[in-house]
């Protein structure tokens, strides 16, 4: 019975540290779901300098966008597209939309894509 006991502990013990790690990393999870940090609000304020003035803020069309027929971004047409179309799109411009590649960094025109993505879940 005394063998049990030191194997009992350590069964016991190695719970104890599964247990703080779960919990540790669902806490850290948590915590940068609830901050979107940095990338997410600049992303936001890109795409409300850059777009919002013809997507509207929520990317459903503005008045000036919906005169001339810009399409609601959280459609699923539009989210169907791939990220290297609607990233072509935003760099070279289509339609009555102008070209962005010369005002905005690769690392932004990712930025907006991700941003563009997310409006699906607004709507």
């Amino acid at each position: 019975m005394s063998q049990d006991r030191p194997q009992h502990h350590m069964m016991f013990g190695t719970l104890i540290l599964r247990v703080l790690f779960v919990g540790l990393t669902l806490f850290v999870v948590s915590i940068a779901q609830a901050n979107p940090g940095p990338d997410r609000a600049a992303s936001s304020a890109t795409f409300r300098t850059k777009c919002a003035m013809c997507h509207g803020p929520d990317g459903s069309g503005s008045e000036v966008g919906k005169s001339m027929n810009v399409p609601d971004l959280r459609s699923p047409v539009v989210q169907k597209l791939p990220d290297a179309e609607l990233a072509q799109v935003i760099s070279n411009g289509k339609g009555g939309m102008p070209s962005f590649k010369d005002s905005l960094s690769e690392g932004q025109i990712r930025s907006l894509v991700t941003h563009i993505r997310s409006l699906h879940q607004r709507k």
